[in-house]
């Protein structure tokens, strides 16, 4: 490819890095080739050069350190990175510094080989997931990969050079590139560069002649390069916006332990990105899944990493007739597309139907891609042998011994009674479907099968106590056989079903109790906890779960299986470094993964949609892996809890909102009142002072006392008025400072009845106690002012001469106080708000004055901090009756 070709594209990439106002995270160039050797260094370093030149601050993070002097040469001029050395098995090696590159935060990093597998004890296992992380941060990143280290063309690039490498990057990488450079160059160029020297040297260069560097091998190269690359373009995250065309296509493949479902992984990736479709990976498992040796096991895990990695969603089903399993998912999902493997196909008039032909049976509007299998036939029946084989249980053998020595003892008693071999046969098959019943494995049925024929022909047929049978009896023989074979079978299979589905409906349970439990759970303490419980009845394993704290620092909880487990060895400095790590990224890490492997638990970050809010660490038992559905119920449960805590969150924060906009609400009422219901008692203080001031000596002294008992009158309005903005204020802040003690309520009600309002002279104020020595719990100061209160307001709005009485009683354990007088009472609207804050009864009252209505809101703040109610109700025959609540306390007599 040609310079000028690049140079638009070049660019654009720069004037995006320049652009501070751009997307947040790093862009990812990356130059991509088909072979070594065609010049990819060379052209980053070229690039970084030019961004350089363009203002760019750029630092080369790691550059392979190839024996190319005019590579090598390009690297003058640029910042340098120092490495990291880390020793592996005594020898030091050169890594990347992550950390470093992390510090410096350059605004563009070359990071050269985005397939190299990173030394032991790095943070990452892979150099790819390291320049992840500085896209995370922000940093624009420069990088190369070869082909044939691109994860879905691994397989179709091994079948044409015959090498498979080891060294393999994700599709979702490559294709979030933001631009992927392809540098080219003829094949007959490339293999003269190799014939001189400037790529390998030596018996390495004519080692690569006769292998991967080849004229046809590097032409079929080149052609899949370019074809990635334009498949690339169409996902790239610089068209993200643009309208993409759907096919509507849905892929599907079955996973299993087999070698080759790798390959049908890959082409089916390559299936669905070329339709634009998505792609799914089913698991059928079966009641043999747990008979599987543990190397198909562990091919199973990487295949459904595989299947994730390449971006398939993984499902499971569960059945003991896959076809039937497949069928039926495809038909709901709406799979339009199935690949599979290819099926040995059994040879014989009655063998059953391969996997192929059942599918094409029971979904014929499927379109099945069958992927040939190079596995040989006879390994794969060496392994199922093996996965055949079970282990041998004395228990299970004395069992079906035992089953057939009773159904022979009950055939010797029908043989005494008289009765048909008929009747021995059904009770030697239901003794097999017995066996097959109390046994643990399928070969104890066939052997009973076998054991049953030999013998009722040993013991019921003549001539007996032989082997030797009438000719006649090889039909009946063959008939009980197969019965009884069959009908174990059956048996055995309807076992094992049950135990999957037993299996199914408990995880599927603890799903539906954990989303049911977490609707109901409040309070983040609580969501985690719960989460943390399930996740132990489903795994068994313990757990740390992290919750980051006001101080921003990560708290940790244990959740042990076993109550006194000791969890300590799970919370050290560096198992925190993860947790903090994963709660920082959102990622998972950890023991099991390609981030921090070292780690002793398993990371997993609890996710909501603005990051992660917590972190569960799970403990690895033996650095075992969790299967991959055991993971999904996993990620289920987590998600769940994540859910949850952003409801809770959600709720907190709309309270918080409330509950300034009830601040808000309650400044403003009272800036209003201020403004406007001050102004009169301070207008007619002023007015009536200047009277004072200036016409002393004209005015009787009859005018002069109206004068001063007008100033006195709203001087008391006003302090009251502060009295009650401060009490107010202390409670709004949670300030009151409530100091209760056992009081007499005479005592409190003839306080306040000395700080009543001067009118009080012109109404009949009574007190009626049905005991002198009533008391109770109160803080006497703040209950006087409710006294004071309630009685003013009675005193400011009942005409004079009307009586107001306060009594108190004992109602069980507590003391029922009421203020009662005869006025004209209180409306019934007015009754459901008369405690609310700054709410005033259209009432008339004799001085024109009106109050803020902050004092019986006041009462009811301080009734209810005593754990009292307050209420206003009529009085009959007219008048209004307040009632309020205290907790009564016992008298002591002291005589």
């Amino acid at each position: 490819m040609k310079e000028e070709d690049r140079r638009p594209d070049s660019e654009q990439l720069l004037r995006s890095i320049q652009n501070a106002d751009g997307p947040p995270g790093g862009r990812l160039k990356i130059f991509f080739g088909y072979a070594a050797g065609v010049g990819k260094t060379y052209a980053m370093l070229e690039a970084a050069h030019r961004a350089k030149e363009a203002g760019v601050d750029v630092v080369a993070g790691y550059i392979e350190p190839h024996t190319r002097p005019e590579t090598m040469a390009l690297l003058e001029g640029l910042e340098v990175l120092p490495t990291k050395t880390v020793t592996y098995k005594g020898i030091s090696l050169k890594e990347f510094d992550l950390d470093g590159a992390l510090a410096r935060h350059p605004q563009l990093l070359l990071v050269d080989e985005l397939a190299h597998t990173n030394a032991a004890g790095s943070r990452h296992t892979k150099r790819y997931q390291d320049i992840q992380e500085l896209l995370r941060a922000g940093i624009n990143v420069y990088t190369t990969v070869n082909v044939q280290h691109l994860e879905s063309l691994n397989d179709v690039v091994a079948s044409i050079t015959g090498i498979s490498v080891s060294e393999r990057v994700p599709d979702n990488v490559f294709d979030s590139a933001y631009q992927v450079e392809v540098v080219d160059l003829e094949p007959a160029d490339l293999l003269e560069r190799l014939r001189e020297g400037k790529i390998y040297r030596g018996p390495q260069a004519a080692q690569a002649l006769d292998h991967f560097f080849s004229l046809k091998n590097l032409a079929s190269l080149r052609e899949i390069a370019l074809r990635r690359t334009a498949d690339q373009l169409e996902s790239s995250p610089r068209f993200q916006g643009e309208v993409k065309p759907k096919a509507g296509e849905h892929i599907l493949i079955c996973l299993s332990g087999a070698p080759s479902n790798a390959k049908v992984i890959r082409t089916a990736a390559r299936m669905a990105k070329a339709f634009h479709g998505a792609f799914t990976a089913l698991f059928v498992e079966t009641s043999d899944f747990a008979s599987q040796s543990e190397q198909d096991r562990k091919r199973l895990r990487d295949h459904v990493h595989l299947a994730e990695e390449l971006g398939a969603r993984i499902a499971t089903a569960y059945g003991d007739d896959p076809a039937v399993q497949i069928a039926e998912y495809a038909r709901i999902s709406g799979i339009s597309k199935v690949v599979l493997g290819r099926s040995p196909r059994k040879r014989g008039f009655t063998s059953p139907k391969n996997l192929v032909d059942r599918l094409n049976e029971l979904a014929p509007d499927l379109d099945l891609y069958i992927i040939p299998d190079q596995t040989a036939r006879q390994s794969k029946r060496l392994r199922r042998l093996r996965q055949s084989q079970e282990k041998f249980s004395p228990k299970d053998l004395a069992k079906m011994l035992g089953i057939l020595l009773l159904c022979t003892l009950g055939g010797a008693l029908f043989s005494h009674w008289g009765f048909a071999n008929s009747n021995v046969i059904m009770l030697y098959i239901l003794g097999v479907l017995c066996i097959a019943m109390v046994t643990t494995g399928r070969s104890y049925s066939v052997a009973a099968s076998v054991l049953s024929v030999l013998i009722f022909n040993f013991f019921f047929t003549h001539p007996y106590f032989t082997f030797m049978s009438d000719p006649s009896y090889i039909a009946t023989f063959g008939v009980m056989f197969v019965v009884a074979f069959l009908g174990s079978s059956l048996t055995t299979r309807m076992k094992r079903q049950a135990r999957l589905n037993a299996e199914k409906a408990y995880r599927t349970a603890i799903l539906l109790e954990t989303s049911q439990k977490l609707q109901k759970a409040e309070g983040s303490q609580a969501i985690l906890a719960l989460t943390a419980h399930q996740l132990n009845k489903l795994l068994d394993r313990d757990l740390v779960i992290y919750q980051r704290e006001e101080n921003g620092e990560l708290s940790p909880t244990l959740f042990p299986v076993s109550p006194g487990t000791d969890l300590s060895e799970f919370l050290t400095e560096s198992e925190r470094g993860v947790a903090e790590w994963v709660f920082k990224n959102n990622k998972h890490a950890g023991a099991t993964t390609n981030t921090l492997p070292s780690a002793k638990c398993l990371y997993m970050s609890i996710r909501g949609t603005g990051g992660a809010l917590a972190v569960a660490a799970i403990v690895t038992k033996n650095r075992e892996k969790p299967e991959a559905f055991e993971k999904n119920f996993m990620v289920a449960i987590l998600d769940e809890c994540g859910l949850a805590l952003e409801k809770e969150m959600t709720v907190r924060e709309k309270q918080a909102v409330e509950e300034r906009a009830h601040q808000e609400t309650l400044r403003a009422n009272l800036l209003r009142a201020i403004s406007h219901d001050l102004r009169t008692p301070l207008t007619s203080i002023s007015g009536n002072a200047n009277i004072l001031m200036e016409g002393r000596g004209q005015l009787c002294q009859e005018k002069l006392q109206a004068l001063y008992t007008a100033i006195y009158d709203d001087s008391m309005w006003l302090i009251d008025l502060v009295e009650n903005l401060l009490s107010i204020t202390r409670i709004e802040d949670d300030k009151l400072g409530l100091k209760t003690q056992p009081e007499l309520l005479e005592e409190i009600f003839q306080e306040a009845l000395q700080h009543l309002d001067r009118n009080a002279s012109q109404h009949q104020i009574s007190v009626e106690l049905e005991d002198d020595l009533l008391m109770a719990n109160v803080d006497a100061r703040l209950l006087v002012q409710v006294v004071i209160n309630i009685v003013n307001n009675a005193i400011k709005y009942t005409p004079e001469g009307s009586h107001i009485t306060l009594s108190a009683h004992r109602e069980g354990d507590q003391v029922e106080v009421e203020i009662a007088d005869d006025g004209p009472g209180i409306d019934q609207d007015a009754k459901d708000r008369i405690f609310d804050m700054f709410y005033t009864a259209d009432k008339k009252r004799g001085d024109s004055r009106r109050g803020l209505g902050l004092g019986l809101s006041l009462c009811k703040s301080i009734i209810n901090a005593h754990g009292g109610t307050i209420q206003a109700v009529d009085n009959h025959p007219q008048g209004t009756i307040f009632r309020f609540t205290l907790g009564a306390v016992e008298e002591t007599n002291h005589e």
